[in-house]
């Protein structure tokens, strides 16, 4: 869903992705990402650099900056600072934040962000502890159904600076999600 705010927004269809490690959560992370983009603007290519640590300013600073000088105009990250948002704010490129709400930080660059509500999961785990159950080892979970007990979810859309149909595109791709 997040992707759908890149790929609107991007002038010349290049996005760059901060990526932490090449670990499947981030591989999955910025392949839908990607995918999103790739829905809403099928010419959409994506360069993506790993910073090979999960939060390091400076790094992901720099990562971000290489993407930016080699044509990226939207980036997006799966790393934990935001590095990535503010150095995208000082090159007038834009932003779309992981994890964490990156608008307060880049104002005039993140777009939104896809944010995650671990609280579902450690009551979950609390209450396996409590019933004297295993804790799930591979515990996954989205969006719900009914939009009650989603672990992820996104920021509120910049729309000072959200390309023209964002929420619109954004609201109908997660309809047709939770719809199945």
């Amino acid at each position: 869903l997040a992707g759908i705010a890149a790929g609107l927004k991007t002038e010349n269809n290049k996005l760059g992705y901060v990526a932490a490690f090449p670990y499947a959560e981030v591989i999955s992370g910025f392949t839908s990402f990607y995918l999103g983009a790739k829905s809403v603007n099928p010419d959409v290519t994506m360069e993506i650099q790993y910073t090979n640590a999960w939060n390091d300013p400076k790094k992901e600073s720099e990562v971000a900056q290489a993407l930016i000088d080699s044509g990226c105009d939207v980036l997006s990250q799966h790393s934990d600072s935001t590095a990535a948002a503010t150095t995208a704010e000082k090159n007038g490129a834009w932003h779309v934040g992981y994890n964490a709400d990156t608008i307060a930080a880049a104002p005039k660059a993140s777009l939104i962000s896809a944010c995650i509500d671990w609280g579902i999961y450690l009551t979950e785990a609390v209450q396996a502890v409590i019933d004297g159950e295993e804790i799930p080892a591979d515990w996954c979970q989205g969006l719900s159904e009914d939009g009650e007990t989603d672990t992820i979810y996104l920021s509120p859309l910049n729309e000072d600076i959200a390309a023209e149909g964002t929420q619109e595109a954004i609201d109908e791709a997660e309809e047709k999600i939770r719809s199945g």
